[in-house]
């Protein structure tokens, strides 16, 4: 009890068949087994292969299925936002009652499309685009400003040697502060 372990010490157990009579294959067997060039590695690669060419065939259908799909969607959004909906009885009376000018932009606002808010967007770009060119950066502050970034450069282990160059920088500040203040006082 005990003395033998409950498992084989090699782990796999070997069985051996033997038969009482030889083993005969036929001719055209052997013939076509020695004549066969193919290994398990070419056989697997071909395998692998022809997995691969069904798997591509089979994502271009469903590619194709989805870009039709979309296709599909994307016409039947766009013929309903081009048809023009019947509007509701609260929605009449409410026009009635509206000012001309309200009015007017309700019907800006329905005839707006993609295409009329994009080059709106656009323009307003434009608007702020020319508004920005109209602030000029002052010189004396720009100077400044390029001081200090040199000082910290040329001493970029011991920034602190750079003390007059921002304490300067620090004053143009102020001096563009103060005029600010001053001018929306006015």
């Amino acid at each position: 009890m005990g003395a033998d372990n409950s498992k084989p010490a090699n782990g796999v157990s070997q069985h051996v068949f033997s038969s009482d009579a030889p083993v005969r294959f036929s001719n055209e067997l052997v013939d076509s087994l020695q004549k066969n060039t193919q290994t398990d590695s070419t056989r697997s690669k071909q395998q692998e292969l022809a997995y691969q060419r069904r798997l591509t065939s089979e994502l271009e259908k469903v590619r194709e299925q989805e870009v039709w799909n979309l296709s599909k969607l994307s016409e039947t959004l766009s013929d309903d936002l081009d048809k023009p909906s019947e509007p509701s009885l609260v929605e009449k009376l409410s026009d009635a009652t509206l000012s001309s000018s309200a009015l007017a932009e309700k019907q800006k606002q329905k005839d707006m499309t993609r295409d009329s808010v994009t080059k709106e967007i656009e323009a307003l770009k434009k608007k702020l685009e020319e508004r920005r060119k109209l602030e000029q950066v002052d010189p004396q502050l720009s100077k400044a400003k390029a001081e200090v970034v040199a000082c910290l450069r040329t001493n970029d282990r011991r920034p602190l040697d750079c003390w007059q160059e921002i304490a300067n920088f620090k004053q143009e500040v102020g001096r563009l502060e103060k005029d600010f203040v001053e001018k929306t006082i006015r």
